[in-house]
């Protein structure tokens, strides 16, 4: 017989059985219904798609970027290839007419076949002489008077290049050199122009600053010439540079300007292109004045059986670049003399006479004219002597302007001159 005790210890088991029963069931019942719900297959209406609209780049084309000029620019004047170009149309200098004054019918005539000289007076100390009257004056065309037509003292503009050679020859005077450039572009005027080239060799002679009246970029320009290695070539230096003095603004209107060209080398030619003889045909083409100081000591003086030294043979192409264009030329023993020539050269170049003259002889057969130009000489005076270029080329029949000898530019092969 159970006790009391045991059949209630079984009811309890028995009640919790059937409360454990009932849990699971409910479970399994609610599972079987989330079975059988109909599930939707339908996927979510998506939201309208914004479509974004990119505005197309425009195809850029490179634009290349503006040069600008340095004020100390390095365009070369030197050689290119192909035939030098022909020399400026110079065109005369009309006198102006007021137009009321002329008719339909009215003739103007200008005189193109004037031929100007740029004159210097000195007294024998090389002192100039600036009072010297027209009357005192007399122009010579191969020995044959001319007739002067024209006469002025006045000052004119000045378009003058400066060039140095920044060989190694020069390397212990640069500095010295670059003060004294720095003294005459200090003394130019309202109206002056200058540009500046440094040269070695033929394939090195640049332009450092190109013609300016900025007193700036000139002072930069020669702050920036450096010594640089090479065979010089004065020659085809003063060739280049001479003609593009004689080319700048040569064909305005009126141009009166005067061109000079100084040069600072030590006068030895070691690797030019072009000959002395053909330099020289080309500056009678040219009127430019061309001042030289030539450091030419340090050269060896020791002469060949048949052959100058080589400083005789740079004195001697100093001395005839500045007599043959009626410019001057410089030796001076050392540098401490440079701020007194550069004074010199820009009292030369203020202190001088424009003379006009209307050549009698017309042959136009390109040949040499000598031209030489004397002063009276005054009682009881120091002597005055007549400094210009010692000539001119006829014109050729045919051409308004002599032309320059054809001639390759340095650096061309495979051609003769």
């Amino acid at each position: 017989m159970f006790s009391e005790q045991n059949l209630r210890r079984t009811g309890i088991i028995a009640v919790c059985g059937l409360i454990l029963s009932a849990l699971i069931f409910g479970s399994s019942a609610e599972a079987s219904r989330n079975q059988d719900r109909p599930r939707s297959t339908q996927q979510p209406t998506p939201g309208p798609t914004v479509q974004r609209t990119v505005p197309a780049q425009p195809t850029a084309t490179p634009t290349p970027a503006p040069q600008t000029q340095r004020p100390t620019g390095t365009d070369r004047i030197a050689p290119t290839l192909g035939e030098p170009p022909p020399p400026p149309r110079l065109k005369p200098t009309p006198t102006p007419t007021p137009p009321e004054e002329l008719d339909a019918e009215s003739i103007v005539r200008i005189n193109a076949d004037l031929v100007q000289l740029h004159v210097r007076v000195i007294d024998r100390n090389n002192r100039p002489i600036d009072n010297v009257p027209r009357s005192d004056f007399h122009v010579f065309e191969d020995g044959v008077p001319q007739p002067i037509e024209t006469f002025t003292r006045e000052e004119v503009p000045i378009s003058y290049g400066l060039a140095v050679d920044t060989s190694g020859s020069l390397r212990s005077q640069l500095q010295s050199v670059i003060d004294a450039g720095k003294i005459i572009i200090n003394s130019n005027k309202p109206g002056d122009e200058t540009f500046l080239v440094r040269f070695i060799s033929s394939d090195k002679i640049e332009t450092v600053q190109d013609f300016t009246s900025n007193k700036d970029l000139l002072m930069d320009g020669l702050d920036s010439f450096y010594v640089e290695g090479g065979q010089t070539a004065i020659i085809d230096a003063v060739y280049l540079s001479a003609e593009h003095v004689s080319e700048y603004k040569k064909g305005d209107e009126g141009d009166r300007r005067r061109r000079a060209l100084i040069v600072i080398t030590d006068g030895e030619d070691r690797n030019s292109f072009y000959k002395q003889e053909q330099l020289f045909s080309r500056l009678r083409e040219e009127d430019v004045q061309i001042f030289v100081i030539g450091f030419v000591n340090e050269l060896d003086k020791d002469a060949g059986l048949i052959r100058k030294s080589p400083r005789e043979k740079a004195v001697a192409l100093i001395n005839k670049l500045a007599t043959e264009t009626g410019g001057r030329a410089f030796f001076p023993d050392s540098v401490a003399e440079l701020p007194q020539i550069a004074n010199d050269i820009i009292r030369d170049l203020r202190t001088q006479y424009v003379i006009a003259y209307n050549p009698t002889n017309k042959t136009q057969d390109g040949t040499y004219r000598a031209i030489k130009v004397t002063v009276d000489q005054p009682s009881n005076s120091e002597k005055r002597i007549a400094l210009t270029r010692t000539g001119r080329l006829a014109r050729r029949e045919g051409q308004n302007t002599p032309r320059p000898p054809t001639v390759r530019m340095p650096g061309t092969p495979n051609k003769k001159p």
